[in-house]
C-alpha cells in the first residue's frame, strides 16, 4: 500500500490541489488512485460538520453521542471525523495537516490510528511542517506557488526552508509613549479554581508573572489554557471573588475590562479574520496604537514614522500601501505581531501565533518574538500546542490535567 506526502508553504494553492485530488485529477505519481473513492480529513471538514449541527441540527459525526461536535476538544473532533471516514470505506484519504492544534498525547493517539489504517487505505498527507511527516510515507513532493516537484524521500527534499529561524536587522522601534509600572508583580493567580457546571477545569492555580518576564504556557487540549488566558485578559467573570491580580489591582476592585485590555497586546490567528476590509499595512500597524479594528482617524506624522520603522524591521517597508488581505499567511502573522507590540504593552499575549504556518513562516514569527523579548520591557506569554525548538522563553508554566481540574507547575 503506497502513501504520499505533499509539503506546502503559506503561498501554496493548497485548496485547489486538495479539490483536484478529491475529484480524481491526479499527477502521474498518483495515477494508481484514478477511479478510486477518496475522503478528506481536515479542519475545514470539521468546521463544515459543526456548521451542519449548529444551523441545521444535523448530527453527522456525533450521531451516536449526546455531545455536540462544537463542545469537543480538537482531538475528540478529529477522532470523530476519522471514524466517520473509515466507516465510509475509502480507497484513499487526504490528511490536511492532521496534527495541527493537537497536544502531544492527542498526536500520539491519532498516529496510532493512522498506523493501523496504513495497510488498507492509501494516505496522501498534506503538511506545512516537516516534523509532522508520517513515518510510513513512501514519496514526498513540495508544492511552491503552482509547481509540484517530487523528491522521493524527505532526505532528498530540496525545499528552500532554512533551519535558521531568520534574522531581523536593526533595533526594535521604541514606543511613542513609555509605560511606567511601579509594582513588582504584573499578573498573579493565587489558588484560582474554575468549574463549568459540574466539570472542574482549574484547581488551585498559583502563578506569579513579573514585569519583563518571558513565559511559555503549555498544556494538553482541554487543560484550561484558554480559561487562564481569559482570566488574564479580564474577560472571564469567574475571576471575580478570587485572588486574581491584574496589573497591580485585584480583579473586581473597580477596573473595567477596557482598563485591562489597554495594557495588553494580543495575537491570535482568529483575530486576523476580523480585518477583512481594505486596510493598508501602515494603517494596520497604527491601529495597534489606538486599539481599533481598522483605522478611522487621520494618523499623526509620529504615528506614520513609527509604522515605517516597524515595516523596515520586517523588511516590508516598500509595501506600506499594500493591503493586509493580499499578504501571505506568514506575512499577515508578522504584521499582527508588530501591531500588538507597536505600543510596547505591559503584556504581550501570543495565543498559537505559529498555527497553520509553514516552517519558514513559523521560524520568522519565533525569531521576532525572541527579539521582542530581548530588546523590550514587555512581559510575554507564548501559548502553543507545538514545540517550537527555536523559542527562548525564560520560564515554562505547564497545566497538567487531573480529575479535580488542571494543576499548574513551573518547569525548569
Amino acid at each position: 500500500m503506497l502513501h504520499w506526502a505533499i509539503l506546502t508553504t503559506t503561498d501554496s494553492p493548497k485548496k485547489e490541489v486538495v479539490d483536484s485530488l478529491l475529484h480524481g485529477s491526479f499527477p502521474d505519481e498518483l495515477k494508481i488512485l484514478k477511479n478510486k473513492k477518496g475522503g478528506l480529513f481536515s479542519g475545514t471538514e470539521i468546521a463544515h460538520y459543526i456548521d451542519e449541527e449548529v444551523r441545521h441540527d444535523r448530527k453527522i459525526l456525533t450521531a451516536n453521542t449526546s455531545q455536540s461536535l462544537q463542545s469537543m476538544s480538537s482531538g475528540e473532533r478529529k477522532k470523530a471525523l476519522l471514524s466517520y471516514l473509515i466507516a465510509s470505506k475509502p480507497d484513499y484519504l487526504i490528511l490536511d495537516n492532521p496534527f495541527d492544534n493537537l497536544d502531544t498525547n492527542s498526536k500520539k493517539a491519532l498516529l496510532k490510528e493512522l498506523l493501523l489504517l496504513k495497510s488498507s487505505v492509501h494516505i496522501i498527507q498534506i503538511l506545512s511542517r516537516k516534523t509532522d511527516l508520517l513515518p510510513f510515507i513512501d514519496n514526498i513532493a513540495s508544492l511552491q506557488n503552482n509547481a509540484m516537484e517530487w523528491h522521493g524521500s524527505l532526505e532528498e527534499l530540496a525545499i528552500a526552508a532554512s533551519k535558521n529561524p531568520g534574522e531581523f536587522t536593526g533595533a526594535l522601534p521604541p514606543p511613542l509613549h513609555q509605560y511606567s509600572y511601579p509594582h513588582k508583580k504584573l499578573i498573579e493567580l493565587q489558588n484560582i479554581s474554575v468549574s463549568y457546571g459540574t466539570k472542574p477545569v482549574l484547581h488551585n492555580i498559583n502563578w506569579c508573572i513579573r514585569p519583563g518576564e518571558f513565559w511559555e504556557l503549555k498544556g494538553k487540549n482541554g487543560s484550561g489554557k484558554t480559561t487562564i488566558l481569559s482570566m488574564v485578559t479580564g474577560d472571564n467573570p469567574k475571576g471575580y471573588g478570587q485572588d486574581l491580580y491584574l496589573f497591580g489591582h485585584k480583579k473586581g476592585s473597580g477596573e473595567s475590562v477596557w482598563d485591562i485590555k489597554k495594557q495588553i497586546g494580543y495575537v491570535t490567528p482568529t483575530l486576523t479574520d476580523r480585518f477583512r476590509g481594505y486596510h493598508t499595512l501602515q494603517n494596520m500597524l497604527i491601529s495597534g496604537l489606538v486599539d481599533s479594528i481598522g483605522l478611522y482617524i487621520e494618523p499623526t506624522e509620529s504615528q506614520r514614522n513609527l509604522a515605517a520603522k516597524w515595516l523596515a524591521l520586517l523588511g516590508m517597508e516598500h509595501q506600506k500601501n499594500n493591503y493586509f488581505h493580499e499578504l501571505s499567511k506568514g506575512e499577515q502573522r508578522l504584521i499582527m505581531c508588530a501591531r500588538a507590540m507597536i505600543k510596547h504593552p505591559l503584556l504581550l499575549l501570543l495565543d498559537e501565533p505559529t498555527s497553520d504556518l509553514d516552517d519558514r513562516a513559523a521560524n520568522l514569527v519565533v525569531a521576532l518574538v525572541n527579539k521582542i523579548a530581548q530588546e523590550s520591557n514587555s512581559t510575554i506569554i507564548f501559548v502553543s500546542h507545538r514545540n517550537e525548538p527555536q523559542l527562548q522563553p525564560q520560564f515554562v508554566y505547564e497545566l497538567q490535567a487531573a480529575s479535580t481540574g488542571s494543576m499548574g507547575i513551573v518547569l525548569t
